[in-house]
């Protein structure tokens, strides 16, 4: 597995989206979408004033720098707007496995397509160039529309993990799993993202 790439630079981009390394200069823009209670209200966190913003952008980047995460920014090309954040963690090397999580979007953005784009250059990279032979997703439990969203990449549901973390407001929260595994990848790329494909 070629974890070190993790410790690089990494740009993704089709069509549809481009995925840029969170600590560009362009993370500033999270404030035009961030400040909306209903994007944080499955998240665990909140983020509702100039500071929270300021420490959200400060923690991510910490994070990343402790290599506990590899976190994008996502820009939407039809906009070029600062569309939202995903990220990889809860990697894995030696059991060859990863998540892709943490994934939001500005309001305007949720329900176009951008999120499948997204989803489809993580998943490449992360099988075959990262490696990965597992990758996996959460949701909370009562997160429907993440839920669906992790369906249709065609992701398998594992099972429910009980009070699997804290929400902001100290409750233990209940999530839902799912997987793909490497040797899904090839016939789901087909199926699900073909509109991604480069031939």
């Amino acid at each position: 597995m070629k974890i070190k790439i993790l410790k690089s630079s990494i740009q993704l981009e089709n069509d549809r989206v481009l995925l840029l390394p969170f600590d560009n200069k362009r993370n500033e823009e999270l404030k035009n979408i961030i400040f909306d209670k209903e994007i944080w209200e499955f998240m665990g966190i909140s983020v509702s004033n100039e500071q929270g913003l300021k420490n959200y952008i400060a923690k991510t980047i910490k994070d990343k720098n402790n290599r506990l995460i590899y976190p994008f920014l996502v820009i939407d090309k039809e906009t070029n707007k600062v569309a939202g954040c995903t990220r990889y963690s809860h990697v894995d090397s030696a059991n060859k496995k990863g998540e892709i999580g943490w994934t939001w979007y500005g309001t305007e953005f949720q329900g176009t397509g951008l999120n499948k784009a997204c989803k489809f250059e993580l998943l490449q990279f992360g099988f075959e160039t990262i490696g990965f032979k597992r990758i996996q997703f959460s949701a909370d439990q009562d997160n429907l529309r993440a839920q669906k969203a992790i369906e249709n990449l065609g992701a398998k549901k594992e099972g429910v993990l009980r009070n699997n973390y804290v929400a902001s407001n100290g409750k233990s929260r209940n999530e839902v799993y799912y997987s793909i595994l490497k040797d899904e990848w090839k016939s789901l790329k087909d199926e699900n993202f073909s509109e991604f494909i480069k031939y």
